[in-house]
């Protein structure tokens, strides 16, 4: 099982090295040499609904559970999305509106699910089913639920009406609109000729809802503390530890040499993510590179910022390095913004030596170059992340130790077995 995934990442991505090629230009294009890929299942398609949380998230935990032996799963999205649309509009309605309703949200939504609700199968609840298709479309289920979560939670109503058992009618009638859309969730079910409850079955994979950790970089909070990160999704408040800009990217190389896959959620905005329609995000450099004459390199001199953006299109360019003090203000500033969670789940290098993370998305088998991934610099991670979620062992030593993050408690018993 595992060596079919590996085949599968091997057709959507060549191991060794790739090309982009931009409309059959004359131009060489993008060519990507892989230095470390890490199996993943297969791509997803979030299709016509905001759910990349849960898409990104669950790719997370299938590739955990690659990493530790377990095999491929292919987990439901839909059952975490409805206990999440279900949660969230009671947070909306007892916080009389102030805590948003839509159809986003945060990679911390897929874990507390894992932690409180357990898991189920994607045969047991597939996206699209309810209404005879294989993929998404929550437009119509959206028009529905949020006005009716708009009028309880910002209505003129001074005291809400509950059935003979206590449980609040509007939140019935929202779960049952959810239902009608999203599947009934299961009270039991068999799978592999094994009967589980959704709780049973999550606690059946092995994954420790403990063992994921939230990490960020900003200076408006201090270094090496955790706080409530201020994006409107992520409203179950989860908190996410603080460290430097160098020390995060140093986290998710070392995840990636140490066989762990990062979830990343990232602003989208950046024009240079629009080439992931070729199989590339880039940040190009805003100023030609001082040194470099006599280089590949030496090319770029004296062009103007915006002439090496028109390049990027085409072929590699030098890449914007950007400093804690800018990623801060364009945060502030809300150029980066909470837009879509995607899985990372290798390095690679251009022909420039540009450094590159290859990324999963849930945009389907067929978008972009590389059969739904893409390649996106690590340049444009530094400056558009908006928070990653590791396996907390995937974190270097010295740096959790700032964090006061113990050893997963499956690994400091492996380590007590050796002494």
């Amino acid at each position: 099982m595992k060596k079919t995934i590996l085949t599968l990442g091997a057709i959507a991505i060549c191991a060794t090295s790739i090309t982009a090629q931009d409309n059959k230009s004359s131009d060489e294009g993008y060519k990507f040499d892989t230095i470390k890929m890490l199996p993943i299942t297969p791509v997803k398609n979030q299709n016509n609904a905001g759910t990349c949380w849960s898409y990104s998230a669950i790719a997370f935990l299938e590739s955990e559970l690659l990493r530790m032996g377990k095999g491929e799963y292919d987990l439901s999205e839909m059952y975490v999305v409805e206990k999440t649309y279900n949660d969230r509009a009671a947070a909306a309605v007892r916080t009389h509106g102030d805590v948003s309703f839509s159809q986003g949200g945060a990679f911390n939504d897929v874990i507390y699910c894992l932690r409180n609700y357990g898991m189920v199968p994607d045969e047991i609840m597939p996206a699209g089913a309810m209404y005879g298709d294989t993929l998404s479309n929550h437009t119509e289920l959206s028009a529905l639920t949020d006005v009716m979560v708009e009028a309880v939670a910002k209505g003129k109503l001074k005291k809400l009406q509950s059935s003979p058992d206590g449980q609040a009618l509007w939140l019935k009638a929202v779960a049952a609109v959810h239902e009608i859309y999203l599947g009934k969730i299961p009270e039991k079910f068999t799978y592999k000729g094994v009967q589980y409850t959704p709780k049973s079955f999550g606690e059946s994979l092995g994954l420790n809802p403990d063992d994921y950790v939230s990490i960020t970089s900003y200076t408006h909070h201090p270094f090496y503390e955790s706080f409530v990160l201020e994006i409107q999704d992520n409203w179950r408040w989860g908190q996410s530890y603080n460290v430097p800009l160098d020390e995060m990217m140093e986290i998710m190389d070392y995840a990636i040499d140490n066989g762990y896959t990062v979830a990343w959620g990232s602003d989208v905005s950046e024009p240079g993510f629009r080439y992931t329609r070729k199989g590339y995000a880039v940040l190009p450099a805003t100023e030609a590179p001082k040194s470099g004459v006599g280089s590949d390199q030496a090319r770029w001199s004296g062009m103007k910022a915006a002439d090496i953006a028109d390049e990027a299109a085409k072929h590699p360019t030098p890449q914007r390095w950007v400093t804690q003090e800018e990623r801060q203000q364009a945060y502030d500033n809300w150029e980066t913004t909470d837009d879509h969670g995607m899985l990372i789940f290798g390095t690679a290098k251009d022909q420039l030596g540009n450094e590159y993370y290859m990324v999963k998305n849930s945009w389907g088998h067929y978008n972009g170059e590389f059969g739904g991934n893409f390649f996106a610099s690590k340049a444009f991670v530094r400056y558009k992340t908006m928070n990653i979620v590791v396996h907390k062992d995937a974190i270097p030593a010295a740096i959790k130790a700032k964090l006061g993050i113990e050893s997963s408690n499956s690994n400091a018993t492996k380590k007590g077995k050796k002494k």
